[in-house]
């Protein structure tokens, strides 16, 4: 991927993206940005996209486990980058948009070891994975209408597939979070356990899967993608849309405003 990118900062947070070999053939991707809480710069986007398009390729890797650690997943997109270029300028990069779509269509399977915070972009890139396995602390939410946002990486598509309508609606229109037991509930989130055990049994689960036929394996993940309507592009780009109309708002430039400045939103209805 060679688009320019956006990028709120002159350091590269890509080296924040780690891999690691657990076994054989599992790959283990660890968010390391403890200090901001995993938030999603995108450069960490792009990087962890660029890494699975390189394992879509790679033989030994049959199997992937994304993480944040024990303490949290991501607590969202970098809102200091979304301040500095706009909401819709961040979420409609040229190369943020192909990173998505890379992470989305990589063909083996992806399994989030979530514990504590996966909200705003840290729910999408949980939604995009194939099996959640959750921490008791675990919390599952996309934020952005609290600020006067939307979700720009992909929650308005992917959350109604993984979740009742009402469910999603609810996540997306209150911006309130569900913890781990009622996401298990809704059959989001396959297992719980605590958060010193969850990526141990997520990486169990992906060795499991690793012993399998490679070639069958990819097989079942594109059938399920098909029978399930997990290639939801016309939607993406809809929603791609609808954050750009919506950063134009006054609501929306209220709602950033009122977050870089630590207070309450004051938001007026245009």
């Amino acid at each position: 991927m060679t688009d320019t990118i956006v990028s709120a900062e002159p350091e590269d947070h890509s080296a924040k993206i780690i891999v690691e070999k657990p076994t054989a053939h599992v790959a283990l991707i660890r968010f390391d940005r403890p200090d901001k809480k995993n938030a999603f710069h995108s450069s960490m986007i792009i990087e962890l996209g660029r890494i699975l398009a390189e394992f879509n390729t790679d033989d030994s890797v049959r199997c992937v486990v994304l993480t944040g650690g024990e303490t949290c997943f991501a607590a969202g997109a970098d809102i200091k980058e979304m301040i500095a270029f706009g909401p819709a300028n961040v979420a409609n990069s040229p190369a943020r948009v192909s990173a998505w779509r890379a992470i989305e269509q990589f063909e083996k399977p992806l399994i989030a070891a979530v514990n504590g915070m996966a909200f705003g972009a840290g729910c999408e890139l949980a939604l995009v994975c194939d099996i959640i396995v959750a921490g008791s602390n675990a919390l599952f939410g996309q934020p952005e209408v609290k600020i006067g946002g939307m979700p720009g990486d992909g929650g308005s598509q992917r959350l109604p597939r993984k979740l009742p309508p009402n469910v999603a609606s609810y996540l997306l229109m209150t911006g309130e979070p569900i913890d781990a037991n009622r996401a298990m509930q809704f059959g989001l989130v396959l297992e719980i356990h605590e958060p010193s055990e969850t990526i141990a049994r997520a990486v169990a689960i992906a060795t499991s899967i690793s012993e399998r036929a490679p070639a069958a394996i990819r097989a079942i993940k594109a059938c399920i993608a098909t029978a399930v309507g997990a290639t939801a592009e016309n939607g993406l780009t809809f929603e791609r849309d609808a954050i750009t109309a919506l950063t134009e708002t006054e609501d929306s430039k209220e709602g950033m405003r009122a977050f870089a400045e630590k207070r309450a939103p004051n938001f007026v209805g245009r």
